[in-house]
């Protein structure tokens, strides 16, 4: 008989990662740290951090020495630096990897612009223009493009190919044969011009420059990593938010006197005071008091919950009633808001980076590319030319191979794509987007703020028979007006709207979790629970009592009203649907979308509304912890998931999901942890957002497509020795003019809703 031994005590250590430029950089770290003893590793090439899980006790540098060896840099986290250490300093000037992109992007448009006019503009190339372009070209080629050069020299060593090969590859090839053709052809005589002619012949290579075409390629792919960057620098914004949401300073009571102190000196145990309006500082349970503590935020109820002494409560929530007196039970990384954090920092840390297009092209084209030179090369000197006309028709195959509109093909279709989604309300964080709305399947709709309006709204009025429904509506609404309850404030809200300004009670009292009393026009009015009127003798008749069930069942909240010792009538108030709700699922089932309905609420409330917006799948009663979990069983199931949220409760679901998408009437947390930003409180904007998307991403690879192809196209002609400079150059421009042309088709693009 064989006993297995006990598993090994693991611990989790996670790891910034520098010098990544492509998804492949962050399998190849990801397999190289595998391959360690007791080691496996998560290497997420969008937040550039590496999660690892290792025996307990284990050397961190040993993690970093390994990372190291691959070619990259590796450091653990620095821990939290207090606010009056960052005050006045931004995200961006805070990276010096981000200010370093910057500062290359900058220098090398200031330097490239001249030397592309030249090179292009006959009458501006003057006696010694060649000489003033590698003045120019030679800083924007070493200096600027050194990232490219740096990665392309990595990719090497592990015997990999990707565009940093191909862009290192070509301007090296364009400037170090511009550097023989000026100092050992003739490139460098006075008055040597480029003719302006399109012909195609064979060409003394040792007369031709190529200095535009390497800082041009160098200039315009930097753009496109500096702005990638700058988008992929605010994947931790959501977990700061999070943590930015609970109080920062508590009232605590110790030895019977109120001390205000920071809510990190709080201890378990420690009683602290919540006043009408102030946040909770940390998990807890009431000792004495009774409120209504407003949790949508973090648990998606819509109805606020009573609370009352020994009810437990969570950090972060708002208390919107009475005065509250609570103990601490949990305090700091044990508390439910920081679980959050922790959940939506693995849900981005465990999801998977996409891997460029380009790079994917670019390791099957460098190969080939350097196969071809190398065949023109070994055909020349075999045919019996000379050594200048053979390295002439290769290194052409070089240059043309280097595509200057592969640098435009990404940033212009974004750059279109993403300012008319802005002009739609529309926020796309990058390009790994794209390529998660075409493949997702399943749309998983959070109920609250999201198909619904996300706050309580008066529905419905119910009177007895000779009671009017005005008069009802201003007694009740005028009693509800001086209660801070959010139910209260929506009956006080629909009576305002519907017989206008309301008079002031007198005599007014608040009983907790029951509901409000006092005297409005002389009358005594009662409004709250069905069991507050019958402690004034108070019942409902049986019509009222049958409105009343009807609507409890449909998941609705009933108040009931009551004055001159007699109960007059009902009001129902629910969490209704947003208008446009049923209009964005049937265009979401038309986009070939599965939409499934995700609610912390009960199983009835989530049946009504789903039965009203056309949605058959129904996930109801989800913890807010769990939903996470309800989109990761999803996806084990095969689906790919897009998760369209608003709350605090979202937060992790949406990172956990492959294309999240936040409503931007929710909270910052929410809209952090998405991909897409939805500026609207309108359901449509997420069908907008799934069709801009998929038209950006089909234009990015047709943009790819016809970048290299017009480049491809040209590789025969430089490997007969017939490429001239002209001719490389208008390569250039029309792939240059084509990618930026096709990408402004998408300005065109036209919203479901209807302007």
């Amino acid at each position: 008989m064989s006993t297995s031994a006990p598993s090994a005590p693991q611990q989790g250590i996670e790891l910034n990662i520098g010098g990544m430029t492509c998804a492949s950089c962050a399998m190849r770290i990801e397999r190289k740290l595998n391959k360690l003893d007791g080691v496996s590793a998560t290497v997420n090439y969008a937040t550039e951090k590496a999660s690892v899980t290792v025996p307990a006790g284990y050397d961190p540098s040993l993690l970093i020495s390994e990372v190291e060896k691959t070619g990259y840099t590796a450091d653990l986290p620095r821990p939290p630096r207090h606010e009056e250490d960052t005050a006045g300093s931004g995200g961006d000037e805070d990276d010096a990897e981000l200010r370093s992109l910057r500062g290359r992007l900058i220098g090398a448009i200031a330097l490239t612009v001249p030397v592309i006019a030249m090179a292009m503009i006959p009458p501006l190339q003057f006696t010694y223009w060649q000489w003033a372009s590698l003045t120019l070209a030679a800083p924007v080629v070493v200096w600027a493009a050194w990232p490219f050069h740096r990665a392309a020299w990595t990719n090497l060593r592990h015997g990999a190919a990707t565009m940093d090969t191909l862009i290192s590859m070509g301007t090296a090839a364009a400037f170090l044969w511009s550097l023989y053709a000026l100092f050992l052809g003739t490139a460098g005589t006075p008055g040597m011009t480029h003719s302006f002619a399109f012909t195609i012949e064979p060409s003394d290579g040792a007369s031709n420059i190529y200095l535009e075409v390497g800082a041009g390629v160098t200039m315009f792919i930097l753009a496109g990593r500096y702005f990638e960057k700058r988008s992929k620098r605010r994947a931790g914004a959501a977990l700061r938010a999070l943590l930015e949401l609970g109080a920062k300073d508590v009232s605590v009571l110790r030895d019977g006197t109120e001390t205000l102190v920071p809510v990190e000196k709080l201890q378990v145990g420690d009683e602290f005071i919540v006043r009408p309006g102030e946040k909770i500082a940390t998990d807890g349970v009431v000792v004495s008091g009774t409120s209504a503590v407003d949790a949508s935020m973090l648990t998606g109820e819509s109805v606020p919950v009573e609370v009352t002494t020994g009810a437990p409560v969570t950090g972060a929530t708002v208390n919107a009633g009475g005065r509250l007196v609570v103990r601490a039970t949990r305090i700091g990384s044990d508390t439910q808001l920081a679980q959050m954090a922790r959940l939506v920092e693995d849900a981005q840390t465990g999801k998977a980076a996409v891997q460029r297009l380009a790079d994917r092209i670019s390791g099957i084209f460098v190969p080939v590319v350097i196969l071809i030179a190398l065949l023109a090369l070994g055909g020349w000197l075999v045919s019996g030319s000379s050594l200048t006309a053979a390295f002439t028709a290769a290194v052409a195959v070089l240059v043309i191979a280097c595509p200057c509109a592969l640098g435009l093909a990404t940033p212009t279709a974004l750059l279109v794509g993403t300012g008319r989604g802005a002009q739609l309300g529309i926020l796309i964080k990058g390009p790994e987007v794209l390529e998660s709305t075409r493949r997702i399947d399943t749309v998983v709709l959070d109920k609250t703020g999201t198909v619904t309006a996300g706050r309580m709204t008066l529905t419905d009025v119910v009177t007895e028979p000779g009671v009017e429904r005005a008069r009802l509506l201003r007694l009740a609404g005028a009693l509800e007006n001086a209660s801070e309850h959010p139910i209260a404030q929506a009956i006080a809200r629909g009576a305002a709207e519907e017989v206008g300004s309301l008079p002031v009670p007198e005599d007014f009292a608040s009983t907790d979790g029951q509901g409000v009393q006092g005297v409005v026009d002389g009358h005594g009015v009662v409004v709250g629970r069905e069991s507050l009127l019958a402690d004034w003798s108070q019942h409902l008749g049986d019509d009222l009592v049958l409105a009343k069930q009807a609507a409890e069942a449909e998941g609705r909240t009933v108040v009931a009203v009551g004055w001159d010792g007699r109960a007059r009538g009902i009001l129902v108030v629910a969490d209704v649907v947003r208008p446009t709700s049923a209009q964005a699922v049937a265009e979401l089932k038309a986009l070939g979308l599965t939409p499934v309905l995700l609610t912390g609420d009960n199983d009835a409330v989530a049946r009504q509304v789903a039965d009203e917006v056309g949605i058959a799948e129904v996930i109801s009663e989800v913890m807010p912890q769990d939903k996470s979990d309800v989109v990761a069983r999803l996806q084990r199931q095969g689906k790919v998931v897009a998760m369209v949220g608003d709350g605090v409760n979202d937060a992790p679901a949406l990172a956990q999901a492959d294309l999240g998408l936040a409503m931007g009437t929710g909270t910052d947390v929410a809209i952090e942890a998405s991909d897409i930003t939805l500026v609207r409180g309108d359901l449509r904007s997420a069908v907008d957002a799934i069709r801009l998307s998929r038209r950006t991403l089909r234009t990015i690879r047709s943009n790819l497509f016809w970048a290299f192809a017009y480049n491809t196209a040209a590789i025969p002609v430089a490997a007969l020795g017939m490429l001239n400079p002209m001719l490389a150059g208008a390569a250039m421009a029309l792939s240059s003019a084509f990618v930026v042309g096709n990408s402004l088709r998408l300005r065109g693009f036209r919203s479901v809703i209807r302007q």
